[in-house]
């Protein structure tokens, strides 16, 4: 549970102070590869979000996600031009967003604090599991992203474009899925080191699997 304390996702507060805690559980997955072997076990606590009244504890739930069309119009235009495209990852991406209504939930089981029991934890970012958790995840990305000088596509506000004389960089944003696409080794570089800065991220290197198909590219 160190992650949960380095990203500050919440303070413990006596139940009197809290708002009526929303219901939570552990969901277990195990991680497959592409011939069915398991690679990892994973637990991730998670709000039980059907339990959340609009109004009381949330407002908007609507999040944007790009379009296939325009990502493959941008794939055939790399391949065109001879652009590159790299992959990202961002690690736990919904406890980037913020929660604008207080929301407080049951502390973990199993890992509830010695003396402290009865309290709750007031959620300071939001977690899986939320009504809004997409949205507060979309929210921060598009707020930072566009303080790198990203512009936003007027048609798909999933997809970024900057421009730095003749180098572009086009960003694609897939719930936590990223794609750059290029023509300037440096200008990505410096894109993916400051991405960095601002999530955890996983750095996929070259592009070779987006929405469920297999990308195969012959640069020679």
């Amino acid at each position: 549970m160190d992650w949960k304390g380095s990203n500050q996702v919440w303070t413990l507060v006596d139940p009197l102070k809290a708002v009526r805690p929303v219901g939570c559980k552990w969901v277990y997955k195990r991680k497959l590869v592409a011939d069915g072997e398991v690679t990892a076990f994973k637990a991730r606590f998670v709000a039980k979000g059907y339990n959340q009244r609009p109004g009381v504890y949330f407002e908007e739930t609507y999040s944007p996600v790009a379009m296939a069309k325009p990502i493959w119009i941008l794939l055939a235009i790399a391949a065109c031009h001879d652009y590159e495209i790299w992959q990202m990852d961002v690690k736990m991406a919904f406890l980037n967003g913020y929660v604008e209504k207080e929301i407080s939930v049951d502390q973990p089981e199993g890992f509830t604090i010695v003396g402290q029991e009865q309290k709750f934890c007031r959620l300071q970012i939001s977690i899986y599991g939320l009504k809004q958790a997409s949205q507060s995840w979309n929210t921060r990305f598009d707020e930072v992203i566009r303080g790198y000088d990203f512009i936003k596509n007027d048609h798909d506000p999933c997809i970024y474009k900057k421009i730095n004389g003749s180098s572009v960089a086009y960003l694609v944003l897939y719930v936590d899925d990223i794609l750059l696409i290029g023509n300037d080794v440096k200008i990505l570089g410096d894109i993916k080191a400051w991405l960095s800065t601002q999530f955890s991220m996983k750095d996929m290197g070259e592009a070779s699997y987006i929405l469920g198909v297999k990308i195969y590219r012959d640069r020679s």
